[in-house]
């Protein structure tokens, strides 16, 4: 960690944020041998959470091009299936392994995101590079002398002049705020999606007691869903090196808390979370002797850590503009030769340029991606600045990145929701003239489809991410 002594007056890039994208994006620079960058983060070493936990198939790939891949791979654990099924009985298993001729990564990784900002963290380290820490940025603003730079201005009242500026400063990003660009749902302009028994949810890691050996689990009941995944035994080791000795299997919890139950507790208890996995969760994991197959209860043991959130979907209007410049620097259309260039250079990757439901655990994978690929584009629009004549529109290498970015976002949202609308179908009758539940409609057809081995080949292509890299 570096602090904001040590932090020099300029530099080329500025990463504002070091989470995955940020991260991420410095290493793909690295990567391309470009070492002109600061990073800069808003949070204290060790305060991130776990969040976030698979990588998928098309993100492994990301990774392997810059050399990232092999050591998370290391640490996670390899999910080849996917349990989905309501609280008495599998219903689908999704086979991972058939995507074993589209990538040599033919499985879901599972790993905690502050496990993942650990090894990418060491790894920027190992280069010599240093995050800076805690450094809140308060506004950015035109460079006095020169226009196409920015200043970027912290709490402390300390600022860094930088060409470029990456917002890797996730969904409440001050760097889209300060650049004016516009945050909202695809669909409906607004910030909610559809009603479903996932528009809020709670996520917990916990460490039962009375259970062995339990799966990667999808559970869906007419009122809810709950989510249960393993975490690897490298996740033990990152918190006992942090002070926190936890002995025992660590699982990761999520579920869908029904609106009528009212606002979920800012720091749920272990009762709270038992009584959710009991109503909505398998009865392989119920509490209840009588309930649980086994006769042998299952409990929440110790909570390690937990968060409540509302679920929504929300697109940055652009992922690419010029600070005070003409709208159409950011625009995602093609601009002329002699549209007039000024203001720095604002990028935005991850949740600072695209958020959706966890529903799939497609998040931080779409934001490793955008990191991954802006590297690339910030090289080639860095030679083409300096060795193409003005009148030249290196611009449009950075629309290009912005607009395929933008597309790829679009159908990640699309996909979740959708996935959300299936996995969070409310207990409603169909119409009058089919008196069954869709719940139970929803189940009848998963069974169904997890019978025929293309349907699963094609859920299995759908979680990889491999078809939207």
């Amino acid at each position: 960690m570096a602090d904001m002594a040590s932090m020099p007056n300029s530099t080329t890039v500025l990463i504002v944020g070091a989470g995955p994208s940020g991260l991420v994006t410095a290493l793909s620079l690295l990567h391309h041998g470009f070492k002109h960058f600061v990073v800069v983060d808003a949070i204290e070493q060790g305060e991130n959470t776990s969040r976030a936990l698979v990588v998928h198939a098309a993100t492994l790939e990301a990774l392997d091009t810059i050399g990232c891949g092999e050591e998370i791979v290391a640490k996670g654990t390899k999910a080849r299936s996917i349990n989905i099924g309501n609280r008495s009985s599998k219903l689908v298993s999704t086979n991972l392994s058939s995507l074993d001729k589209h990538t040599r990564h033919p499985y879901s990784l599972t790993i905690p995101q502050n496990l993942t900002e650990y090894i990418l963290g060491k790894k920027l380290k190992s280069y010599g590079v240093t995050v800076h820490r805690p450094c809140k940025v308060a506004s950015l603003k035109m460079n006095e002398n020169d226009n196409d730079l920015t200043d970027v201005v912290f709490e402390d009242g300390k600022t860094i002049t930088a060409k470029y500026v990456i917002g890797a400063d996730g969904a409440r990003s001050v760097v889209r705020r300060m650049a004016g660009i516009s945050f909202t749902d695809p669909d409906t302009g607004e910030k909610g999606d559809r009603i479903t028994n996932l528009a809020q949810m709670v996520l917990a890691d916990v460490v039962y007691e009375g259970g062995d050996n339990i799966d990667f689990l999808i559970t869906m009941s007419p009122e809810s869903f709950i989510l249960c995944i393993p975490l690897p035994s490298s996740f033990n080791d990152l918190l006992a090196e942090n002070g926190q000795d936890v002995r025992g299997q660590i699982y990761r919890i999520g579920a869908g808390v029904p609106l009528v139950d009212g606002e979920i507790p800012h720091s749920p208890s272990k009762e709270y979370l038992q009584s959710l996995v009991d109503r909505f969760g398998p009865t392989v994991l119920s509490s209840d002797p009588s309930v649980n197959p086994s006769s042998t209860p299952v409990r929440i043991k110790e909570i390690i850590w937990a968060t409540r959130f509302r679920t929504h979907s929300a697109i940055a209007e652009k992922a690419f503009t010029r600070l005070g410049g003409d709208e159409l620097q950011g625009a995602t259309v093609a601009a002329d030769n002699f549209t007039t260039k000024r203001g720095g250079i604002i990028l935005l990757v991850g949740d600072a340029a695209h958020i959706h439901s966890p529903a799939g655990g497609q998040g931080m994978n779409l934001g490793i991606r955008d990191a991954v690929f802006l590297g690339d584009a910030l090289i080639k629009h860095i030679n083409a600045s300096t060795s193409q004549p003005s009148s030249i529109d290196a611009d449009c290498i950075l629309r290009e990145f912005a607009e395929e970015r933008h597309k790829r976002a679009l159908e990640v949202i699309a996909f979740t929701k959708n996935l959300n609308l299936v996995l969070g179908t409310q207990d409603k009758k169909i119409s009058w003239l089919f008196p069954i539940s869709a719940a139970t409609v929803r189940d009848w057809v998963m069974w169904l489809g997890g019978k025929l081995g293309f349907v699963q080949a094609r859920m299995a292509w759908a979680m990889s991410g491999l078809g939207r890299r």
